[in-house]
């Protein structure tokens, strides 16, 4: 997931909240997210 930009792993984020995918990858980009220390 290193390859993955910051902007994109936000987006990312956000459109599997909006299309409601799987929890299991939405908690996935959420701890890369915090990993990375960015704000949502």
């Amino acid at each position: 997931m290193s390859n993955l930009s910051s902007e994109l792993l936000v987006e990312s984020y956000y459109k599997a909240k909006e299309l409601k995918l799987s929890s299991d990858f939405i908690s996935l980009l959420e701890s890369e997210i915090r990993r990375r220390s960015l704000k949502v």
